[in-house]
């Protein structure tokens, strides 16, 4: 899908930043944290093998994790990261939330990759990308390399032409990640081992994703993904389950039962977690009080909406805010 429109409308209004090689003695071992590239925040979690040579390529071993990792914009514009000669290794990303803007293969038109989708690089592949705050992107990715990685793409049947691929949106995705980056980090006894293990996992279920997809790509797997289409673009306004399961002439037990069969969480939980996420963004990036960033998101109590919140994170809103401010103004200050 392309949409130059955007990219230049955004790129009028806000100013890009270039990912630079990043010190990653800064990062700590079991929390995501926020540093400062120039001036933009980024909450970011990776690992690296190599710290040196990030760029690996070891054709000696069937298959290596080089690095992996997470990041999403903390504060303001654009996060360009620009490799046009490509890269020594392959590379596996996974949309989990918002959507980048890539340029594939020297296009001068950007594709927009959206939430749920993957993007395989291979080596010497053109890598130029970006993410815009104001999408609130959030973003796994792996690099890889070994002379047995395409048997392994061939075998769990990973597009070979295409880059991008949809894959579903789903918790398992940014779960496995999480182990790779834990892993590399604390390289614990038969870490590699145990890497190896968890990037087959995710190709296992990119695979068992495009199985099913092939085997069941009917009523029901486009009922579901049409109601996520709808909880995505609607989350801020009054939703009934009975009611849009009614309106799609479909039962309340049929329709619970399958959307969590796909999603692997129930409908009206995922709706929540849709305004706990947009909560977050208002309380890190607007002025907007507790009352008023209740009603924006869909709910007009605004204790309940403050309990709700606690129970998805641990903390209140204000506290979350307050958090939010301090560190980034410590790192502002450093």
């Amino acid at each position: 899908m392309k949409n130059t429109q955007t990219i230049n409308k955004i790129n009028q209004n806000m100013h890009k930043i270039t990912l630079p090689h990043i010190d990653y003695d800064m990062i700590l071992l079991y929390n995501i944290n926020i540093i400062t590239l120039g001036g933009v925040c980024l909450y970011i979690n990776v690992a690296y093998v190599d710290d040196e040579n990030p760029n690996l390529e070891d054709l000696t071993v069937p298959i290596k994790v080089n690095n992996c990792g997470y990041y999403r914009v903390h504060t303001t514009p654009v996060i360009e990261t620009p490799h046009p000669e490509g890269r020594n290794d392959y590379q596996l990303l996974y949309i989990a939330s918002g959507k980048g803007y890539f340029y594939f293969k020297g296009s001068k038109e950007p594709t927009v990759v959206t939430k749920g989708n993957m993007v395989l690089f291979r080596p010497k592949e053109p890598q130029v990308y970006y993410y815009y705050a104001v999408d609130k992107t959030e973003v796994y990715w792996v690099h890889f390399t070994g002379w047995k990685v395409e048997e392994y793409l061939e075998r769990y049947e990973l597009p070979k032409e295409e880059n991008v691929f949809f894959t579903g949106v789903s918790p398992d995705y940014p779960w496995i990640y999480n182990q790779i980056i834990r892993e590399l980090q604390l390289q614990r006894e038969n870490y590699e081992d145990m890497i190896r293990l968890f990037l087959r996992h995710i190709f296992l279920t990119i695979n068992r994703y495009i199985k099913e997809g092939k085997q069941t790509k009917n009523d029901t797997i486009n009922d579901i993904e049409r109601a996520v289409h709808y909880f995505n673009e609607n989350y801020s306004k009054p939703i009934s389950i009975e009611q849009y399961a009614s309106e799609h002439l479909m039962s309340v037990n049929w329709f619970i039962h399958n959307f969590k069969n796909v999603m692997k969480v129930p409908p009206m939980q995922y709706i929540v977690s849709l305004r706990i996420a947009a909560a977050k963004g208002y309380l890190e990036n607007s002025n907007k009080n507790i009352t008023e960033i209740a009603n924006t998101i869909g709910y007009d109590n605004a204790l309940y909406f403050s309990r709700l919140f606690r129970k998805y994170t641990g903390v209140t809103p204000s506290e979350y805010r307050k958090r939010s401010k301090i560190i980034a103004e410590n790192q502002k200050n450093e």
